[in-house]
């Protein structure tokens, strides 16, 4: 039987989230979905994944209550998740200011504005001085960003707001800025943090990279893998044998090419992931800081 995983968001006004999560947690037991999903009074994030028939259902059963929802269709299956997760939070992005987020009937209320795929290059055309920047967890672009993004030095979300107000970027508030993050969710709050912050001119990529990488493959401004959160680790738009695919991930043991990540030996003390090739992984599980300080 073939499997899907499915990733899909929506910003909305949810009055009553716990309602919402024993729905979900009901339907996908039913179905027999694994996966994530995060409700909270401003919208859902979901990833899960199973049998198509099911992921079908779920979809069909999901709309009728979140109109208009998106889904986005990957490969994998129930195995890529370790259970299922539904959850009720103060934010379905933990950016850690739930206060400063407005949403309405339509979304996000002053978020940047939305490019399609080919709108991104059609910018990138006609300006200059467009600037990338990755509203991702800074590992996550080790494997693969879009041509002379800017990277924040953050480790999780909630990293961004000091990040933003600590200067280091108020080079670009005159600038085109696109933000960008894997299916565009991030993006929708962190193109609103921005604007709310001064930068002038800001984007948003309907989809995020999911989308930008099914329209252009390696053909177009992405270049390398896109981590995922699953137990893929991560994802390619085209063959990594093709000569316009750009590796950018390399072991940092030996500095092999490579595109996965694993989570450091030394736990709990360390929680890092670090990029390895399989050969140094089995040999050394340890990421170079752990190494270097021979814990």
């Amino acid at each position: 039987m073939q499997e899907k995983i499915l990733l899909y968001y929506q910003f909305r006004p949810i009055a009553d989230p716990e309602a919402v999560r024993l729905w979900q947690r009901d339907l996908c037991e039913g179905l027999g979905l694994f996966g994530r999903i995060i409700i909270s009074p401003d919208g859902i994030n979901g990833t899960v994944g199973g049998e198509m028939d099911a992921c079908k259902t779920y979809v069909r059963k999901t709309k009728e209550y979140f109109r208009g929802i998106e889904f986005k269709w990957s490969e994998g299956g129930k195995a890529d998740f370790p259970k299922l997760s539904v959850k009720v939070r103060d934010e379905i992005v933990t950016f850690g200011v739930p206060e400063e987020l407005r949403v309405d009937a339509s979304g996000v209320v002053g978020g940047g504005r939305h490019l399609k795929p080919e709108q991104v290059n059609e910018l990138v055309q006609k300006r200059d001085d467009v600037v990338f920047f990755d509203g991702r967890n800074a590992y996550e672009a080790e494997i693969g960003k879009f041509k002379n993004a800017v990277v924040p030095d953050v480790n999780t979300t909630h990293d961004f707001i000091a990040e933003l107000e600590s200067g280091k970027y108020d080079w670009m508030k005159d600038k085109p800025v696109v933000s960008y993050c894997t299916g565009g969710i991030r993006c929708e709050i962190l193109s609103s943090l921005m604007i709310n912050r001064g930068f002038e001119d800001v984007y948003q990529i309907d989809g995020g990279i999911v989308r930008y990488g099914e329209k252009f493959g390696n053909q177009g401004l992405w270049e390398g893998s896109l981590y995922v959160f699953d137990k893929r680790m991560h994802t390619e738009f085209g063959p990594e044998n093709d000569p316009d695919f750009v590796q950018l991930g390399h072991c940092v043991h030996c500095g092999a090419p490579t595109n996965q990540h694993y989570n450091c030996a030394n736990e709990p003390e360390c929680r890092r992931q670090y990029l390895s090739c399989p050969a140094c992984r089995e040999k050394q599980p340890y990421c170079a800081d752990c190494v270097e300080m021979s814990f």
